[in-house]
C-alpha cells in the first residue's frame, strides 16, 4: 500500500508489545525529522500506539507502514492486521465500547487525535486503518 505524495520511511511488523514500541519510535522520529511541534507529535504518536496495540491484541498481528509528507508537512500510517475484522465499526469507534477489559477509548480516541482517520473492516477480512497527522 502507498500513500499519495508520501514517501515510505519505515515498515514495522506488529506481533508483540515491543513492536508497538517500535512503531511509536518510528513515528516519533519521523515527526522529529519534520521539526514538528511537540503537542502534534505526542497526539499522533498516542493514536499510533492505540492502533498498533489493537493490531497486536485483537488483530492477530499485522504491519504498519509509515510515510512522511512534505506538503503539508506530516506523517501518515497504514496499519493492517490479520484479525477477524470488526462487525460494527461505528459501535467499535464509540467511547466506552470494548471487547476486552479496557476503558473503550482506543479507536475513537485515535480518531480524535489524528487529523485524518479511515477504518475499513468487515468480519473475516481483518482491519485496515489509515490516518495522518500534520507537523
Amino acid at each position: 500500500m502507498t500513500v499519495p505524495g508520501g514517501r515510505l520511511v519505515a515498515t514495522v511488523k506488529l506481533s508483540t508489545d515491543r513492536d508497538v514500541a517500535r512503531a511509536r519510535q518510528a513515528v516519533s522520529r519521523a515527526f522529529d525529522d519534520l521539526k514538528a511541534r511537540a503537542i502534534r507529535k505526542t497526539r499522533f504518536v498516542t493514536a499510533v500506539s492505540e492502533i498498533a496495540r489493537n493490531a497486536v491484541t485483537h488483530g492477530r498481528g499485522g504491519e504498519m507502514s509509515i510515510f512522511v509528507h512534505d506538503r503539508p508537512p506530516g506523517v501518515s500510517v497504514i496499519c493492517s492486521d490479520n484479525g477477524p475484522g470488526i462487525e460494527n465499526t461505528e459501535q467499535a469507534m464509540s467511547d466506552g465500547f470494548s471487547t476486552g477489559r479496557s476503558m473503550g477509548k482506543g479507536l475513537g480516541g485515535a480518531r480524535r487525535l489524528a487529523d485524518t482517520f479511515e477504518l475499513v473492516s468487515s468480519p473475516g477480512s481483518g482491519t485496515v486503518v489509515r490516518m495522518s497527522g500534520t507537523a
